[in-house]
C-alpha cells in the first residue's frame, strides 16, 4: 500500500453493500461510504482508502467525516502469498506487540459483501514510494534516523516466535530443512513453474546451493519475518517511519532474510552506498535493531541471503509478467515487472563475484 492515489474517487458499484456491513462491524450508525479511491501500488493485492461519514460512533468508528482502508485481493495472486484472513491475523499479532502497522479492524470473508475477502485497516499519513523516499531532497537529514528507527522495528518482528498461538496457520518448516533450504527449493519450483528457462537464476540458484554451510553453521532459532520489509512497503511522514505494510508473505525463518531483503541492491533504487533500502548506512540499521536485541545480527550471512533477495525478487517479478502475459491480469505494470528481472541477475552475479573473493558482498 501506497500513500499514492490511482483510480477515480467514484464508488465501485460493488463496495454498495459496505456502509451498511461497517454499520454492523463497528457499532456505528448513519454510515456513508462517500468515495473509494485505488491506492498506487499493491501489484499483488489492492488498498482501497474509503471516506466514510458518521452519524453515531462505535467501538471504532468515530463520528464525522474519516477515512479507512480497505485491503482485498487482486484478480489473480502469487500462490505463496497470505490471504486476507491470515494476513490480518499477523498485523493484528504485531499490532499488539506495539510494532508500528496499521491497526486491523475488521475482517469480511463472506464473498457477497464486495465479492472478495477483505479486511478494513486504520488509514496512516506518509510517503510509501521507495523511489521518492530514495529521492527525497531533504534524505540525509533524515535517512540516518529513519534507518534506525527500521532497525528497532524489524526487531520487534523477530521478537515474536513460534510460540505465539494466534500464528500457528504460518507453516513450520520441514524438520530437514533450514530457512535457507526451504527457499531455495521455494525458488527453484518457481523458476521451474515458468515457461522460459532463465540461466542466470539457475546458476545463482545453483550457487546458493552450493553454499549452503555458509550460513546453516551458525544458524539461529526461527523468528517471525516479513519477509517484504523493504523500501516502498512502509509509510515515512516527515521523515518518521508511521507503518510497515504488506504482511502477506511473513512467515518463520532467520532473521537475517529479513535485513539481507532491506539491504538488497534491487531496493535501493540507485542510490547503492546507502546500503539500508537506499536510504542510510548499515551502522545506523545495527543500532536500533541492536537497542532490542543486542549482538544478534549474523553479518556473515547477510552477503549470501542477498543474493538470496535478488533471485527471489526476480522469480517473483518474472511470475507477475506471466501473469499479465498468460491473461489472467492484463496489467502494464505487471508486464514491466519481468523486465526488472535483467537488473536482479546483474546484481546477483556481481555480488557472487564480490563474495567468492572475499570482498564480503557489500552488505556492511
Amino acid at each position: 500500500m501506497n500513500s499514492g492515489i490511482g483510480e477515480s474517487s467514484a464508488l465501485p458499484h460493488h463496495f454498495a453493500g459496505l456502509s451498511d456491513w461497517l454499520s454492523e462491524q463497528s457499532g456505528a450508525t448513519n454510515i456513508i461510504v462517500n468515495a473509494a479511491q485505488k491506492l498506487s501500488g499493491g501489484a499483488i493485492q489492492e488498498n482501497w482508502l474509503l471516506s466514510v461519514s458518521v452519524g453515531q460512533a462505535g467501538r471504532w468508528l468515530e463520528a464525522g467525516d474519516s477515512q479507512l482502508v480497505l485491503r482485498t485481493d487482486a484478480p489473480s495472486s502469487l500462490s505463496v502469498s497470505h490471504g486476507r484472513h491470515e494476513e490480518f491475523v499477523l498485523m493484528s499479532v504485531a499490532y499488539a506487540a506495539g510494532i508500528a502497522v496499521p491497526q486491523p479492524f475488521a475482517l469480511c470473508t463472506d464473498l457477497d459483501i464486495i465479492g472478495t475477502p477483505f479486511f478494513i485497516m486504520q488509514a496512516m499519513s506518509g510517503e510509501g514510494q521507495g523511489r521518492k523516499l530514495a529521492r527525497h531532497p531533504d534524505r540525509s537529514r533524515f535517512g540516518g534516523e529513519l534507518v534506525r528507527q527500521l532497525g528497532t522495528e524489524m526487531a520487534r518482528i523477530h521478537a515474536i516466535t513460534p510460540s505465539e498461538k494466534a500464528l500457528s496457520f504460518l507453516s513450520d518448516l520441514p524438520v530437514s530443512m533450514s530457512p535457507a533450504r526451504h527457499r531455495i527449493a521455494e525458488c527453484r519450483q518457481g523458476l521451474d513453474a515458468l515457461p522460459q528457462g532463465h540461466p542466470v537464476c539457475e546458476y545463482a540458484l545453483n550457487w546458493l546451493e552450493d553454499n549452503l554451510a555458509v550460513w546453516e553453521a551458525e544458524n539461529s532459532a526461527l523468528t517471525l519475518t516479513h519477509r517484504d520489509f523493504r523500501t516502498g512497503n512502509f509509510l515515512v511522514n516527515d521523515g518518521q517511519l508511521t507503518a510497515i505494510l504488506d504482511w502477506e508473505f511473513a512467515g518463520w525463518s532467520h532473521p537475517a532474510e529479513d535485513i539481507a531483503w532491506l539491504c538488497a541492491r534491487c531496493w535501493r533504487f540507485g542510490n547503492n552506498s546507502d546500503i539500508v533500502g537506499g536510504l542510510a548506512g548499515f551502522d545506523e540499521f545495527a543500532a536500533g535493531y541492536e537497542s532490542i536485541a543486542p549482538n544478534s545480527i549474523d553479518r556473515n550471512a547477510l552477503p549470501y541471503w542477498q543474493v538470496m533477495a535478488e533471485l527471489r525478487w526476480a522469480v517473483i517479478a518474472l511470475h507477475q509478467a506471466e501473469r499479465n502475459n498468460s491473461g489472467a491480469e492484463i496489467s502494464l505494470e505487471l508486464a514491466l515487472s519481468g523486465f526488472m528481472a535483467a537488473e536482479m541477475e546483474y546484481n546477483m552475479l556481481a555480488l557472487i563475484k564480490e563474495v567468492s573473493s572475499g570482498a564480503g558482498g557489500g552488505a556492511l
